[in-house]
């Protein structure tokens, strides 16, 4: 599997308005916001240099994020991985063993292809692959 960058560090966080003030005075610039519904999430997405960081804060009790929160508070959540191609990915990392949480592609933020790769198969780090279109 080719990856071409990290595309993202996730920070799962409770207070969104105030964490985008911290990143922001550490020189990240807000460059997207989005309620993404089907996670349960409210995402900004501030840029350094070339990657983001993405700050996601629970709009739902039942969400992943905020189960997250309960059980380990904020902090490092995920890894976004940009691949050129996400089904190819998904494909030849089942091939290879890993465990994925995606088994196909979905649509994730700013309209990418996204597919989460378990931590079991990852030495305990939650990755998402990334395909821009």
């Amino acid at each position: 599997m080719k990856t071409s960058e990290i595309d993202h560090v996730a920070i799962a966080v409770n207070d969104l308005d105030a964490a985008v003030q911290r990143y922001e005075t550490l020189g990240g610039t807000v460059v997207h916001r989005e309620r993404i519904v089907s996670d349960g999430v409210d995402e900004v997405l501030l840029k350094v240099a070339d990657s983001y960081i993405q700050l996601l804060s629970p709009f739902t009790e039942s969400s992943t994020v905020a189960k997250f929160l309960s059980k380990r508070g904020e902090g490092l959540h995920h890894l976004g991985l940009r691949v050129p191609d996400c089904a190819g990915a998904v494909r030849e990392l089942t091939e290879q063993g890993f465990v994925l949480i995606d088994p196909e592609p979905r649509t994730g933020s700013r309209g990418t292809l996204v597919a989460f790769v378990h931590p079991q198969s990852t030495n305990g780090t939650l990755i998402e692959l990334v395909q821009e279109r």
